[in-house]
């Protein structure tokens, strides 16, 4: 009788184990003590600044393309149907790229607006009205951890908040942890950690609300994913356990 109860207890062990695991409301939910129709005023005034080896597009254009044409780099030429592709500027370790006539030129810590009025300043004794066409060429953030598709995401626009950010990645899991999310930001070969809790109203005036190019944002498993990851592998031991016993058993049976 001991041996048809067993297997019953188990799994009713294994059941309990399983429902006691489930993640609740609390541990899912964003923006939790957010009220009907409550107004946020957006106070962060985030601003997007270049750093140490950023990939910087930058075109110069104006009502006299001739004159404009020294500024603007190409490789390859438009022979035999090819387009000339334009050349970006990499942020060195000085935090400086190296333009045309101007020469030696400081981006490190200007934002894409700060660098445009730098260089119309630069060129006006150039060019007249110039227009200037600044992108970052190389904005990507990183997503790992417990969501659907943790990876690495490229930027088209300047700024992407941690949700956007989220959003790319499918989202965290039923089994992530919202309320301490980890950024690592990278300042000049300095990382800085910072977390922030998605399930409070005032994420938005976390300094990490607004990602940076090459931020990595690291969702930790909750008690839930925990507990399930523990469970898991017992349970992957326990049927390893038992499958030897088995093997052992009828190797013993066949030799008598």
């Amino acid at each position: 009788m001991r041996l048809k109860t067993k297997p019953s207890f188990l799994w009713a062990l294994l059941a309990f184990a399983v429902l006691t695991s489930c993640a609740t409301r609390k541990d899912v939910v964003y923006l939790q003590d957010t009220g009907n129709y409550e107004t946020l005023i957006d106070k962060n005034q985030f601003v997007n600044k270049f750093k140490v080896d950023d990939l910087i597009s930058i075109y110069v254009s104006s009502l006299d393309p001739e004159a404009s044409a020294p500024f603007n780099l190409f490789r390859g030429s438009s022979e035999g149907g090819f387009r000339p592709e334009q050349v970006d500027y990499l942020v060195d370790q000085d935090g400086m790229i190296d333009f045309p006539v101007i020469g030696k030129l400081q981006v490190q810590g200007l934002s894409p607006d700060d660098l445009r009025e730098e260089l119309r300043n630069r060129l006006s004794e150039y060019l007249k009205d110039p227009i200037i066409n600044i992108r970052l060429r190389n904005f990507t953030v990183t997503v790992l951890g417990s969501v659907t598709r943790p990876g690495t995401y490229p930027v088209n626009g300047e700024q992407i908040t941690i949700l956007e950010a989220l959003g790319l990645a499918g989202d965290i899991s039923l089994r992530g942890e919202r309320t301490n999310v980890l950024v690592i930001r990278d300042f000049n070969g300095n990382k800085v950690y910072s977390r922030i809790d998605l399930t409070s109203k005032n994420m938005t005036k976390s300094p990490v609300y607004y990602l940076t190019q090459n931020d990595v944002v690291y969702v930790e498993p909750n008690r839930a994913g925990i507990k399930e990851t523990s469970l898991g592998a017992n349970v992957n031991l326990t049927f390893q356990v038992i499958s030897l016993l088995v093997t052992t058993g009828v190797l013993l049976l066949t030799r008598l």
